[in-house]
C-alpha cells in the first residue's frame, strides 16, 4: 500500500507497570489527532479490557496465520504471549493523516526502526522508583505474586534498552509527563527535536538498576 508521508509514528516503550499505556490512552483522548494502533494478542483479555478497543485478542493459530502472511509491521513474545501491529491500519491512517500511538516493547520497536520510509519518534518511559512500580504492580495484579515477581525480574533487561530511543521520560507523575511527551511531539511534528540530559538518564538508570 502506498503511504503519503502525511502521519507520524510515535511509539512509547516501557517496562511492565510504568504506565505506557495510560499515557498513550491519554495522549489520544486529549488529541484527535493521535490514534492509538491496536494490538493483536494472543493473552486472555484483562476484566475490564474490550476486544476492539484494547486489543484484538486471538488465539496461537490466529496469530500464527498473520505471522505466516507476514501481515505484521512488529510482533513479539512478552512474558509468554504473542503480541504484534497490522501493519494495513497503520498505513491507513498514516495515510489519511493521523498520527499512529503505539505501545510496544523494545522487541517491537527494533522491528519497527528497521522499516524505512516512516516517520517515526520513539519514547522510553521510566519509573520514578523501584517501589513505586512495584506498588503499581501490586494494584494493577493483586494476588498474583509470581507474576509480579517475574515483571521485576524481567526489568533490568527491558530497561538496558533505553538508549535505542530518541527520549526518554520520568512517569513520576502522569499529567507532568503526559505534558512533556505532548510537548516533545508537537516540536517533532514541527521539525524539532528537543535536548536532553544525558546524564541525568544515564543517573536516572543506574539507580532504578
Amino acid at each position: 500500500m502506498a503511504i503519503e508521508k502525511k502521519g507520524m509514528m510515535f511509539v512509547l516503550s516501557s517496562p511492565s507497570g510504568v504506565g505506557k499505556t495510560t499515557l498513550t490512552k491519554k495522549l489520544a483522548q486529549n488529541n484527535s489527532q493521535f490514534v492509538i494502533s491496536i494490538s493483536h494478542t494472543t493473552r486472555k483479555p484483562r476484566p475490564s479490557e474490550i476486544n476492539g478497543k484494547d486489543y484484538h485478542f486471538v488465539t496461537k493459530e490466529k496469530f500464527d496465520f498473520l505471522v505466516k502472511k507476514n501481515n505484521f509491521f512488529e510482533y513479539a513474545n512478552i512474558f509468554d504471549n504473542w503480541y504484534g501491529t497490522l501493519k494495513e491500519p497503520a498505513l491507513e491512517l498514516l495515510s489519511n493523516g493521523k498520527d499512529v500511538l503505539f505501545d510496544i516493547d523494545w522487541q517491537g520497536t527494533q522491528q519497527l526502526k528497521k522499516i524505512g520510509k516512516l516517520s517515526l519518534i520513539t519514547f522510553f518511559i521510566l519509573p520514578p522508583n523501584i517501589k513505586v512500580l512495584k506498588e503499581r504492580l501490586l494494584n494493577r495484579h493483586h494476588g498474583q505474586e509470581k507474576l509480579i515477581k517475574n515483571r521485576m525480574n524481567k526489568f533490568n533487561e527491558e530497561v538496558s534498552h533505553w538508549n535505542e530511543y530518541n527520549y526518554v521520560v520520568i512517569n513520576d507523575d502522569l499529567n507532568k509527563c503526559h505534558e512533556k511527551i505532548l510537548n516533545i511531539i508537537m516540536s517533532e511534528k514541527r521539525g524539532v527535536k528537543q535536548k536532553q540530559n544525558s546524564n541525568e538518564i544515564i543517573n536516572k538508570i543506574k539507580e532504578l538498576t
